[in-house]
């Protein structure tokens, strides 16, 4: 059981694990209010923003803009796109939002 358990996480891992930042479909202009957050582990962490809806994935690129934001509240205006991922069977696992073009408009501590 625990080897399929991380035979899954390593093939959605692998599966959502690009930066790519070309055009993708449903990609837009959004404003997300949301905690900063740091998730995973070396060499694999993320850092997302939580809102109430979802988690947006930051692209690698722009992790620089929101690292020192790190569990605060912000505010941003920035391109989403997302990604569907796929199990190592083809079977869907869901879909990733990321965030790129990050302007932060403003910093709040606390909710």
């Amino acid at each position: 059981m625990i080897i399929v358990i991380i035979c899954m996480s390593t093939a959605l891992t692998y599966a959502g694990g690009s930066s790519d930042t070309s055009t993708k479909p449903g990609q837009g202009t959004v404003q997300v209010n949301g905690r900063v957050r740091l998730v995973g582990s070396a060499p694999l962490y993320n850092l997302v923003i939580t809102s109430e809806d979802r988690e947006w994935y930051i692209i690698r690129e722009e992790q620089d803009k929101l690292w020192l934001y790190q569990q605060q509240t912000v505010r941003v205006k920035a391109t989403e796109y997302y990604l569907d991922l796929e199990f190592a069977n083809g079977s869907p696992a869901g879909r990733r939002y990321f965030l790129k073009d990050i302007r932060i408009i403003s910093p709040k501590t606390g909710p």
